[in-house]
């Protein structure tokens, strides 16, 4: 029979796991769920406005793509959900195709810049999938690059088939996509593969939501962030600790360019450089200094197209 004490502390406890279940599956609601994320638009890391004078370049970028015409491909991930994508075909017959992979909450076709880097200044295809859980894909839960490395195979498939055996494939992402790349990069990827960009890739989501519950929300990461990877593991399918890019980079031969901006708060530039360090395969570091998170490219377009051309003239052509 419990004594009294005991019944206390057994309740005590119970009060505890359920406050800390809770609290996992608040931040899982949080960050992980598809839904809007307000708390983005009021982030002190990311920037919105022109970091070299006025204008919106992302929203130039946009209407260039809107002028284009975009093809639409879908197919079926491995677990049954319907995966939208905007395909645009080079100026020229070529064989070169540029999978382009966007960031956190958004969608294939904020990736236009650099389609638009890709397609008129290297003469490439451009592939702009949206990711599970964005844009006019189906999936309720946003897979931080783990789940998304296995759609992004298909997608390469898809690229093959149309393009034939003698395709030649560049896998660039931005934010969650460079870290979807870098994870991709560990799978078993076929020759047309030729090589791979990150732009300001996490070193996995356990390092990047450890990082956030801190600068967010002041709070330490344990126990917070295991509770909520076991939530995750529970509603979506994987624990934080899988989805590594860190690990990733170190099985892969591909050739790989880092790039990160040397003033990102959002994506600490410190992630980039074990990143790098674990890179197995061929490998460069491009570093924008004051670059704000994911504004590389505007930062010194000159210099960030002049790094991709002679990277992909490198090892894709």
């Amino acid at each position: 029979m419990m004594t009294g004490t005991a019944i206390a502390l057994t309740i005590g406890i119970a009060a505890i796991a359920l406050l800390l279940l809770a609290a996992g599956n608040y931040f899982y609601n949080f960050a992980i769920l598809r839904r809007k994320k307000d708390f983005l638009a009021e982030n002190a890391d990311l920037v919105s406005g022109d970091p070299e004078g006025p204008g919106d370049p992302w929203g130039e970028a946009a209407a260039w793509l809107a002028s284009q015409t975009c093809e639409t491909l879908a197919l079926r991930s491995e677990d049954g959900l319907k995966l939208t994508a905007c395909f645009l075909e080079a100026r020229k017959p070529a064989k070169d195709v540029a999978i382009l992979v966007h960031g956190y909450t958004g969608q294939g076709r904020d990736m236009a810049a650099f389609g638009r880097m890709y397609r008129e200044e290297l003469g490439f295809h451009v592939l702009m999938p949206d990711c599970r859980g964005h844009g006019r894909s189906e999936g309720r839960y946003i897979g931080f690059g783990w789940h998304d490395r296995r759609d992004l195979l298909l997608w390469v498939r898809e690229m093959v088939e149309r393009l034939g055996p003698d395709a030649r494939i560049v896998l660039h992402g931005l934010s969650m996509g460079g870290g979807t790349v870098l994870m991709t990069s560990g799978e078993p990827l076929p020759e047309q593969v030729k090589a791979i960009v990150s732009d300001c890739a996490y070193s996995s989501a356990k390092d990047i939501f450890s990082y956030q519950i801190r600068r967010m929300f002041k709070l330490p990461p344990f126990p917070l962030i295991p509770i909520t990877s076991l939530v995750c593991r529970w509603r979506a399918g994987y624990f934080f600790g899988e989805a590594s890019a860190l690990k990733q980079v170190g099985k892969t031969s591909k050739p790989i360019l880092f790039i990160h901006g040397g003033g990102d708060t959002f994506v600490p530039t410190a992630m980039v450089y074990p990143l790098y360090e674990a890179a197995a395969g061929e490998k460069r570091l491009f570093v924008v200094p004051e670059a704000a998170h994911g504004w590389s490219y505007w930062t010194d377009r000159e210099g960030y197209t002049r790094q991709v051309a002679s990277f992909v003239e490198t090892y894709v052509r």
